[in-house]
């Protein structure tokens, strides 16, 4: 009896394990109820959106963008520098829980993140004004399997 109630709980946990269509970063969130990345108004706090990534850093995955329907990105940072993301995701469907804001963005910091993305020395040294984009701070991240 024991063998067979062991054997039902490993084929339940295999089945459960089976199941999940995301693998999870950060806060733990659930899919439920996200927005298009393209819906965010600005300065929204604790919203849940859905978008394609577009770029992730390729040093150790510490930001990704994502694609919006103007042909823009939105850059996504994560809460703290507390979780970092795979770098092999651009073109999959995440799902981010957080807050949005429009900010500038320094020349220095344009310059830290075109390094990140692998940019050459010529490339980098054109960034010479900062911008303003719409950016996003996550406590969580789900990735579509």
């Amino acid at each position: 009896m024991k063998k067979l109630n062991l054997i039902i709980t490993l084929l339940f946990c295999t089945t459960l394990a089976m199941s999940q269509k995301y693998d999870s970063f950060g806060e733990k969130i659930k899919p439920n109820g996200a927005i298009s990345v393209n819906e965010i108004a600005k300065d929204s706090k604790n919203i849940k959106v859905t978008g394609e990534v577009e770029s992730v850093c390729v040093m150790k995955g510490c930001w990704m963008k994502l694609k919006l329907a103007d042909g823009k990105t939105m850059r996504v940072s994560f809460k703290d520098y507390g979780f970092f993301v795979p770098m092999d995701i651009v073109g999959k469907e995440i799902i981010m829980e957080g807050n949005a804001k429009v900010k500038e963005t320094s020349v220095a910091d344009l310059q830290h993140y075109a390094k990140d993305a692998g940019e050459t020395d010529e490339e980098i040294a054109k960034i010479t004004k900062p911008t303003k984009e719409m950016a996003f701070v996550a406590n969580g991240v789900l990735i579509k399997k």
